[in-house]
């Protein structure tokens, strides 16, 4: 049965490495995808790899491969807990969204309405006294990516990392996307000085305990020490894993492939939202025309991804696939590859996490092998395949 296994991976990868398309094959499970991401691995120098495939809005398979850490020679498994990086804007957002459908959030309402004096008054907004376009801010348009700032105040658009970087406006709240997880912790800031409401609380009752998500924290917990993922960059270097004291809804918390497996299917279903809420989660409420999502301000438009509808919706990007509508979110720092996709009409979902820089260059064959012909925007998430790195600043339409 393991030299049948074996010889059908290797069968399936031979097809593919001889320029079988997505749409050509059928999508990989079992033994084959086994086969298929331990040569993509192997290939790509990618230490530690985990995937969760979600079918019909099912949990179907979550595999780990490879190390969690080499040094040691720890195996990656099912349960080994990984930094979830951005992956955390989309669980925060869908959480949020439980508040607006109990109607204790407006989506469109100014956040000046919610908050007991004004932004700047507050000492860590202090950099917006004068500018009164704050005021156009709302949790629709932080949750959106649309609210002017940059991706964070220590990295202005153009510039080197400056820690003593000032809060401003690139442009004017909700006219255009710019990926900004200033503007995400800028509405927890929101919930918990102006409606009280603790964000780790929250993401603990709204998500965590009623999908059984037992190894999940949005801060480090001890018990995580006993199985964790050591990151590593893109030579290889342990980065090791730092363990976040301070709750930060743009990107503190630690997960595992399993639980995150289970919020990705929980989301394909709409889950503890109503439909009309989840509907509205789901709605894009601005086209994308960024070349890329990094960086989003400064470079000139492109209508490069017209042809997919590329949108932002509340906490995750929207897409037109060949297979109808989808969404993703992924999860990026160093030493970290995050990324989920799901195809709305049937409720296939693809979940990949790696604790390596690695790891995202393995992705666009992934989904390929997962999904089938999805049109993804590779270029635009700045993916570049470990095996043609000069598609790097291609953004190719999609081919109907």
């Amino acid at each position: 049965m393991m030299l049948r296994s074996t010889l059908l991976g290797s069968l399936l990868f031979a097809v593919t490495a001889t320029g079988a398309t997505a749409a050509e094959r059928p999508p990989l499970r079992g033994a084959a995808l086994d086969a298929r991401i331990t040569q993509l691995m192997k290939d790509a120098n990618v230490p530690g790899f985990a995937i969760a495939v979600i079918d019909d809005g099912k949990v179907a398979s979550v595999k780990a491969y490879g190390m969690r850490d080499v040094e040691k020679g720890l195996p990656l498994t099912t349960d080994t807990v990984m930094y979830a990086a951005s992956l955390t804007k989309a669980a925060f957002a869908y959480a949020t969204m439980s508040l607006v459908q109990a109607g204790k959030l407006s989506l469109d309402e100014s956040i000046a309405a919610d908050l007991p004096k004004p932004l700047p008054e507050y000492k860590k907004y202090a950099d917006l006294a004068g500018d009164e376009r704050w005021r156009k801010l709302t949790p629709a348009i932080l949750l959106s990516h649309r609210s002017g700032f940059p991706n964070f105040r220590f990295w202005q658009p153009g510039k080197a990392y400056d820690p003593d970087g000032k809060l401003s406006f690139w442009f004017d709240p909700g006219t255009r996307y710019g990926y900004s997880g200033e503007g995400i912790n800028l509405l927890q800031f929101v919930l918990e000085n102006g409606k009280g409401i603790d964000v780790a609380t929250l993401m603990k009752d709204r998500l965590f305990v009623p999908f059984g998500m037992t190894r999940t924290s949005m801060t480090w917990r001890p018990d995580f020490a006993s199985n964790l993922a050591i990151g590593y960059d893109e030579n290889g270097k342990a980065l090791g894993h730092d363990e976040r004291e301070s709750v930060r809804a743009a990107g503190s918390m630690d997960t595992t492939i399993a639980d995150f497996a289970r919020l990705v299917a929980a989301m394909s279903r709409g889950d503890g939202l109503d439909a009309a809420t989840y509907r509205t989660w789901l709605t894009p409420v601005a086209r994308i025309h960024s070349p890329k999502q990094f960086p989003t301000i400064g470079l000139p438009d492109t209508t490069a991804y017209d042809d997919i509808a590329l949108g932002s919706a509340l906490g995750v990007v929207t897409f037109q696939s060949p297979q109808g509508p989808a969404f993703f979110k992924g999860g990026h720092d160093d030493g970290t590859n995050n990324l989920f996709v799901c195809l709305e009409r049937s409720k296939t979902c693809l979940l990949m996490m790696s604790n390596s820089s690695r790891g995202e260059s393995i992705f666009p064959y992934v989904i390929d092998d997962v999904l089938g012909r999805t049109c993804f925007p590779v270029a635009w998430n700045g993916y570049v395949r470990y095996d043609r790195r000069d598609e790097a600043n291609a953004t190719p339409a999609c081919k109907k």
